[in-house]
């Protein structure tokens, strides 16, 4: 449903245009230095406004309501709120009944038979992985040293940017975009074989982030036109370091040592301004729609650092769990929880 994780879970709530929403992460461990500034960096990369993003302006300041005492963590879950407080929810009363063509405005209410919340796309709007982003802060904390980042390749099949976008926006159209997640310093030995490969927790957490239609790790589908031959990396040492990375850093199922590398395909966003046909919900005859508001030309743009974040999930999870099933005792390569020190009463 609303939740996700063996130990380190989170358990996503709000919609768009509610009061407020937020995010749940039960298993952090305790003693992790944390403070509402630590978030400022990453729920700032998120934030609209810059040429091709929504004009929205929320504030995202972190309502820090549990889990946290005198600067330090305490095992317990943490309860992380933001305030909606820029809505135009007018700007969504002809949607109630005429559903945007490619989103989930008929999905949503076809599930929830029309009780669901459409102003803004509700719980589904991609205004709730500003969540994600707060529960990857913490996360990042947790896997260090482990470094991760992402970066928006093309946008609209161009490596001009500006260019992809102006045509877009021009024209009353989005554009869709690739994004690439590097993550390095990563141990080898997390992940199984199967149902909880790398690969596959990855790609769960990946197409939770609205937009997502594809992955690909390392060579991805180009491995698919080479031989044998040029795709096997050659291992050079005992630490499992490769020649080159065309496996992206997972063999089996299993992280090996090398930098993990992996690619996604974001969609054009739905929400566009010229004409498109649907349905009226309530009479069942073809309408014209020309969709207001405020929304993303690319929401490519944004996605950066929720991709981060999602990673970072997928990799403290396993890293708890590999430290689970070690007796808490963490290898050398493997990062470790500090242990905080005691604090006078």
């Amino acid at each position: 449903m609303n939740s996700w994780g063996t130990i380190y879970r989170i358990s996503i709530w709000g919609e768009s245009h509610g009061p407020a929403i937020g995010i749940v992460v039960d298993g952090c461990p305790p003693g992790l230095n944390l403070k509402p500034d630590d978030f400022k960096e990453d729920l700032g990369r998120r934030r609209g406004g810059p040429v091709g993003t929504t004009s929205r302006h929320e504030l995202d300041l972190p309502i820090i309501q549990s889990g946290l005492f005198r600067g330090k963590t305490t095992g317990a879950p943490l309860s992380i709120g933001f305030e909606n407080s820029d809505t135009r929810s007018s700007d969504y009363d002809r949607l109630k009944r005429t559903p945007r063509p490619g989103h989930a405005d008929w999905t949503a209410h076809d599930k929830f038979f029309g009780f669901n919340d459409y102003r803004g796309g509700g719980h589904l709007s991609g205004r709730l992985t500003l969540g994600l982003v707060a529960a990857g802060v913490i996360a990042k904390k947790i896997v260090e040293p482990i470094k991760i980042h992402s970066r928006v390749l093309r946008v609209g099949g161009e490596d001009d940017f500006q260019k992809a976008l102006k045509e877009a926006v021009a024209g009353g159209d989005s554009i869709g975009g690739i994004v690439e997640c590097r993550a390095g310093n990563v141990p080898s030995g997390l992940g199984e074989p199967f149902f909880d490969s790398v690969e596959s927790l990855l790609a769960h957490a990946v197409y939770s982030i609205p937009g997502v239609k594809g992955v690909e790790f390392g060579d991805g589908f180009a491995a698919a036109g080479m031989r044998g031959s040029d795709y096997n990396d050659e291992i050079v040492d005992v630490s499992g370091r490769t020649k080159t990375n065309h496996a992206g850093g997972v063999l089996g199922g299993i992280t090996n040592g090398n930098e993990l590398v992996f690619r996604i395909a974001v969609r054009p966003a739905a929400s566009i301004a010229r004409p498109q046909q649907t349905i009226d919900l309530q009479t069942g005859k073809p309408v014209s729609l020309t969709i207001d508001g405020r929304h993303d030309a690319c929401i490519a743009l944004r996605v950066p650092v929720i991709l981060e974040a999602v990673t970072a999930l997928v990799l403290a999870d396993l890293w708890l769990r590999s430290r689970s099933l070690r007796g808490g005792r963490p290898s050398a390569r493997r990062p470790a929880v500090r242990v905080p020190e005691q604090q006078e009463e």
